[in-house]
């Protein structure tokens, strides 16, 4: 539902608004504030941003990470899955939202094959991620990719982890959705929590993690857990902006609360405008730019002269 603004919050609104518009800066939040907002039971909020204008407008909310997502595939390119996106694509979208955010951490979601093959091409993919403008990057994987983390995080460069549902290649393997249901998947979870913890991992993204599997996973760890559709109990939760915006009607997740219906909003605008321009009602005269009257008529002086000397 379209969430409306009751006029006893909204002079509270005003002054969040107002401390972030006057941040800059000065006030950016690190890897460190991320830590220590877990430490204080501050949640944490984050959503994912791929273009300038957007982003400009989640940093001025007040949100505390912007995630350029891999999800971009989907949401910005059309494409069925997340694997489908490369490093140059990515490497646009980060240096758009990096144009646009001042205070959020920007982190960047090293896609589908940008970091498999070698350590050495690992931490080189991360580096341009940084060069793009981002704070940090994330990689999906358990075990498997924590000498990865090692190596990466050994570079200097903060990265975010992520298990449970891992959209880059559960797919190709059980394309089960919600981890965390039995015995030995959520031993699993917990144990894995731990070794990307070990590797340097200043965060783990829980996606699609039972409730009671991610409550043990954040309760038993010093870094911070991010939950998406892995219940109440993460220290922060994210978000794709495309979903709690409502810009697509026909995507409906039960773990996404929908803060406004902006595709309706978009296309009843859009209707609006085509009606108008098919029945002459736009551009009125307040929208159009005139000529000086002296000017103009110079100019038809000129052509009348003109076409009576060719006719």
């Amino acid at each position: 539902m379209i969430v409306v603004i009751l006029e006893g919050s909204r002079s509270n609104i005003s002054k969040m608004q107002s401390k972030f518009f006057n941040d800059g800066n000065d006030n950016k939040i690190t890897v460190n504030q991320i830590f220590e907002m877990k430490k204080k039971k501050e949640k944490v909020a984050i959503i994912t941003a791929y273009d300038y204008s957007s982003a400009l407008i989640y940093d001025k909310a007040g949100v505390d990470g912007v995630l350029v997502g891999d999800s971009a595939a989907m949401v910005m390119l059309g494409y069925d899955n997340t694997n489908l996106i490369g490093m140059r694509e990515m490497l646009v979208f980060c240096g758009a939202v990096s144009r646009a955010v001042k205070r959020a951490l920007i982190i960047g979601d090293m896609p589908f094959g940008s970091y498999q093959s070698s350590h050495s091409k690992a931490v080189h993919n991360a580096v341009l991620f940084v060069k793009a403008g981002c704070d940090a990057v994330k990689i999906e994987g358990g075990a498997e990719v924590a000498p990865i983390i090692r190596s990466i995080v050994g570079a200097g460069i903060p990265v975010m982890g992520h298990i449970g549902f891992m959209p880059q290649t559960s797919r190709m393997w059980n394309n089960y959705k919600l981890h965390g249901k039995t015995t030995e998947s959520a031993l699993l979870l917990i144990e894995e929590a731990k070794e990307l913890e070990r590797a340097g991992a200043f965060g783990i993204v829980l996606e699609m993690v039972t409730d009671e599997v991610a409550a043990l996973i954040s309760q038993n760890l010093l870094i911070p857990t991010i939950g998406i559709g892995s219940g109440l109990n993460c220290d922060g939760q994210v978000l794709v902006s495309h979903d709690l915006l409502g810009m697509q009607e026909d995507v409906q997740l039960k773990f996404v609360n929908r803060y406004a219906r902006l595709s309706e909003i978009i296309f009843g605008a859009v209707s609006l405008y085509t009606k108008d321009v098919k029945d002459r009602n736009f551009p009125q005269d307040t929208n159009c730019f005139h000529m000086n009257k002296d000017e103009f008529a110079k100019v038809l002086e000129k052509l009348n002269k003109e076409k009576k000397a060719t006719g």
